[in-house]
């Protein structure tokens, strides 16, 4: 089989050979395949990866690799997926009767560490490289991972206004300019390499002059 986006039906041909194999070693044998094509990605680029390289790197057959993945877009995108899977901000939960800033601060810190994890700078670089040619993948990043963080912001921010503690007349704006501010000084240089990924103190001062500002903003001051 080769490797061209043109053969993807081959790919789906191949997939019932799947249900031969037990649940689990299924499920390893998929793990396998997804650590190796994370690896070539990031030492490659999506570009530079073929599938044979990315076979070599999982210590799998190429036609055992073509079973499971038609080509190195679906394999890209189910490692997109897998990221947002374990970044969504469905875990974090937001108490509508928590204080404003205490939840801002925590929301803040768990934001800024999940964005700047040491590994994730690649996989982020990896998206923004190829998603002008393959919008699709950006889409799917973009829906995976931010917009669940700003439409969790968002709902929080809304109760909160329900309940008069803030201001706000557009809510999923609100909570991006929050998250925008959380990246000040810290995403752009971690992605583009120009500085490691920030220690949790800096993150933490970044938060809290984000949060001075948000509530100078929005927040309603008690009579």
């Amino acid at each position: 089989m080769r490797n061209t986006l043109y053969e993807k039906q081959i790919g789906r041909m191949t997939a019932p050979l799947k249900l031969a194999q037990p649940p689990d070693e299924e499920s390893s044998k998929r793990r396998q395949i997804l650590d190796g094509a994370r690896r070539v990605f990031m030492d490659l680029g999506f570009d530079g990866a073929s599938m044979g390289e990315i076979a070599k790197a999982a210590g799998v057959s190429k036609g055992t690799l073509y079973v499971y993945f038609s080509d190195k877009n679906a394999l890209f995108e189910a490692i997109v997926e897998e990221v947002g899977s374990i970044h969504t901000a469905s875990t974090l939960d937001l108490d509508p009767n928590e204080d404003l800033v205490a939840t801002l601060d925590r929301f803040g810190m768990a934001y800024m560490t999940m964005l700047c994890q040491p590994q994730g700078g690649s996989a982020i670089r990896t998206v923004m490289a190829i998603a002008e040619r393959k919008p699709e993948i950006g889409r799917r990043y973009y829906g995976f991972i931010v917009s669940g963080w700003i439409s969790k912001l968002a709902s929080y921010l809304k109760a909160q206004a329900a309940d008069g503690k803030v201001a706000i007349e557009d809510y999923e704006l609100a909570a991006t300019q929050f998250m925008l501010s959380c990246q000040a000084t810290l995403f752009l240089p971690f992605v583009f390499q120009a500085h490691p990924a920030p220690p949790p103190e800096r993150i933490a001062a970044v938060v809290q002059s984000a949060i001075r500002m948000f509530c100078a903003t929005y927040q309603i001051m008690p009579d």
